[in-house]
């Protein structure tokens, strides 16, 4: 899709990589002018390459985002990425992501295979990153773990720690301690950043009052304002198509 300049394109995961990977995903600034945008938490975590008018080719990881970040996209940037989900950092990436909650670290030049060159044509390296993340996923998965992100993933974060608790037999304490150790942030955190990203749907078509992900009217709008920094009204009115996460998504 196009929006102001601004060229995306994304692809889901195939089924068999779905617990680590969310999306492989290209965004292109085709303007001579740098474009001011927010990115709201959405609970990936991020592996980019990049390259600008400005700025040489570089790869970088980004960790959880916790905030809003108003950045900015310079001139004739092109980016291509893949969206792990967080069970990605351990049994794919083989690192914890908790120093880079909200903010990046630039990978080793060369990680993965992946040069400037990868960012010719998106097909090409939406094959390319299915083939790395492949070779990357470690032989042996916790299922304990799997069985918790599969859980917490289907009910869009609607779900208390002592539920996952029961299910996955892994104490309340030992979950947020995982959490805390491998992502920076609590299991709390987590699912509520989920149930957000899970409203951003029904609040561009103007739906502005809770489902059942929240308790009621005055839940939602805090909610919404903590991740996003405004209100559900204010989301919703996108001005200037700055909310990126916002905008790129696919008409219903």
């Amino acid at each position: 899709m196009t929006n102001n300049n601004i060229i995306y394109k994304s692809t889901l995961a195939p089924p068999e990589l779905s617990d680590f990977v969310d999306s492989i995903w290209m965004l292109h600034n085709d303007a001579p002018d740098t474009k001011e945008v927010i990115i709201l938490p959405d609970g990936r975590i991020d592996l980019f390459l990049s390259r600008s008018a400005t700025e040489p080719f570089t790869m970088r990881l980004m960790g959880m985002s916790t905030e809003p970040d108003q950045t900015s996209i310079p001139p004739h940037t092109l980016m291509y990425a893949i969206s792990f989900r967080p069970l990605a950092t351990e049994f794919v990436l083989q690192q914890t992501v908790s120093a880079i909650v909200d903010s990046a670290m630039e990978l080793p030049a060369g990680f993965w295979g992946f040069t400037e060159a990868d960012l010719e044509d998106f097909d090409v390296f939406t094959q390319k990153a299915i083939q790395k993340v492949t070779e990357h996923v470690v032989a042996s998965i916790d299922e304990r773990k799997q069985s918790l992100f599969q859980l917490i993933h289907a009910a869009a974060g609607e779900v208390s720690v002592q539920a996952l608790s029961d299910q996955v037999f892994w104490s309340s304490r030992q979950i947020n301690r995982y959490f805390t150790e491998q992502y920076g942030l609590s299991l709390k955190a987590y699912c509520s950043i989920l149930r957000f990203r899970a409203s951003f749907e029904q609040i561009k078509v103007g739906e502005l009052y809770p489902d059942a992900q929240f308790a009621d009217q005055s839940h939602f709008i805090k909610a919404v304002k903590k991740l996003a920094g405004v209100t559900p009204k204010m989301l919703q009115q996108n001005k200037n198509d700055r909310f990126i996460q916002f905008s790129t998504l696919p008409p219903k």
